[in-house]
C-alpha cells in the first residue's frame, strides 16, 4: 500500500483534465477494494500477523504501535479490510505558492472485536516539465527534484496543459478493518 509520492503523480496524469488556465480540480482515480484473511499466526514481540488469503497465500502484516487492542487477536479470527484510495488534481493558477503537506490518523473501533480506521492524506505540487505528443507522454518534476514520466490516454487533456503549468495532487488513502472470532 506504500507508494512514492511519484506513484500518485502517474495515476493523476492518466485521466487529468485541465479545461483552461484558471484552476480546475478533478478527481481523476477512485478505488475500494476489499481484502480478507484468516490469522494463521502471531508474533507477539515483533507485532507481525500473518495472514492467509482466500487464494491460499500468505501475507505478513506489521502492527505498529497505534494499533492498541493488538494483544485481542487470536489465530483463526477472519480480518475484513476495506481500502480506499482518491486522488483529486488541481490546475494551480500562475503564482500560487507550491504545497507538501501529509496528515494522517488511527482511530480504533469501539466495537466489541478489535478493528478501527487508518487514513492518510498526501498534498504535493508538481511542475509540468516535459510534453511529447508522439508518445504521448508527461513528465512531471515533483517535491526534490523527483520526475516521474508516463503515459497519457486523454489526449484532450494533454492538449490543455503545457510545459510549466503547476499542479497539486492531493492522495488521500483509508482503510477500514473489522474482525470476526473464528470458529
Amino acid at each position: 500500500m506504500k507508494r512514492l509520492v511519484v506513484g500518485m503523480i502517474a495515476a493523476a496524469v492518466l485521466v487529468a483534465t485541465a479545461h483552461t488556465a484558471m484552476a480546475q480540480v478533478k478527481t481523476v482515480r477512485s478505488e475500494m477494494r476489499t481484502e480478507t484473511g484468516v490469522v494463521e499466526s502471531i508474533d507477539t514481540a515483533a507485532r507481525v500477523v500473518t495472514l492467509k488469503k482466500p487464494d491460499g497465500t500468505y501475507v505478513a502484516v506489521v502492527a505498529g504501535p497505534d494499533i492498541t487492542r493488538f494483544a485481542e487477536l487470536k489465530v483463526g479470527d477472519k480480518v475484513n479490510a476495506r481500502y480506499y484510495e482518491n486522488v483529486v488534481i488541481r490546475v494551480k493558477q500562475p503564482g500560487e505558492s507550491d504545497v507538501i503537506s501529509q496528515a494522517k490518523g488511527t482511530t480504533g473501533s469501539e466495537q466489541t472485536l478489535p478493528g478501527g480506521t487508518k487514513a492518510k492524506q498526501t498534498t504535493i505540487t508538481a511542475t509540468i516539465s516535459a510534453i511529447d505528443l508522439n508518445v504521448p507522454s508527461i513528465t512531471f518534476t515533483g517535491p526534490g527534484g523527483l520526475k516521474y514520466t508516463s503515459k497519457v490516454q486523454d489526449l484532450e487533456a494533454l492538449s490543455k496543459v503545457k510545459v510549466g503549468d503547476k499542479v497539486d495532487i492531493v492522495w488521500t488513502e483509508a482503510m477500514l478493518v473489522s474482525l470476526e472470532r473464528g470458529q
